[in-house]
């Protein structure tokens, strides 16, 4: 796993104005910073103060950006979900359905095995109860961006007609999800018992090929 603690030695501000190029180092540095400190102390127990002061930026900077802690937590799932998901966009794709979806899963599989997504899921299921807002932030960044996407890919007409048309639509997203996931929760129950990366790969394609089965006609 990446060092969770970046070095926050602050380097020497060049004059005048910085640059487009400068802006967004420093914001992605922000955000980095963030979601080290997220996962090392919780949402919770994480305040915006010790955020700006371990980034060297101003508690206002990050209210004027992200609007707040919330918006902050929804920048770094962003982030962390663009680095992985980095094919073309769903709803403009025209190959195959087989290829499409078999290459979101496979990232979108390699995402929700990360080290960081482990550890952030099992951050929110700690302490949501007492947090309606961690919940919802998640929710909103992660789960539902990811339902929407799949849902106005599978409801494009051209989609719609190399599936079967006894297809439940409206479930599609959601048992898409489910075999990329797996045993979702054996992860945080019984993480001993974590497949290797290649073994978790090969059960991945067994789902994926199972999902075709029930989706695409002639099989």
């Amino acid at each position: 796993m990446e060092n969770l603690l970046p070095d926050t030695d602050c380097p020497n501000k060049s004059a005048g104005r910085p640059k487009a190029a400068e802006v967004e180092a420093r914001t992605q540095e922000l955000l980095h910073i963030a979601g080290c400190l997220f996962l090392k102390n919780g949402y919770t127990k994480t305040s915006l103060e010790s955020i700006a002061r371990a980034a060297h930026v101003a508690v206002r900077t990050i209210y004027v950006k992200f609007g707040g802690k919330a918006g902050l937590l929804d920048a770094v799932m962003a982030a962390k979900r663009n680095r992985f998901l980095h094919s073309q966009l769903m709803e403009s794709d025209n190959r195959p359905v087989r290829e499409v979806v078999g290459d979101f899963a496979r990232q979108m599989h390699e995402l929700v095995n990360s080290q960081e997504a482990i550890d952030l899921q099992r951050i929110v299921l700690a302490e949501a109860p007492s947090n309606p807002e961690l919940a919802q932030t998640f929710w909103n960044g992660g789960p539902r961006q990811t339902r929407e996407m799949l849902a106005r890919y599978f409801s494009r007409p051209e989609v719609r007609a190399q599936l079967r048309p006894d297809v439940p639509f409206e479930v599609l997203a959601g048992h898409l999800m489910a075999c990329i996931v797996g045993e979702q929760m054996m992860r945080f129950l019984r993480p001993a018992e974590r497949l290797p990366a290649e073994a978790a790969r090969q059960e991945l394609e067994g789902r994926l090929e199972l999902f075709f089965r029930s989706i695409l006609p002639g099989n």
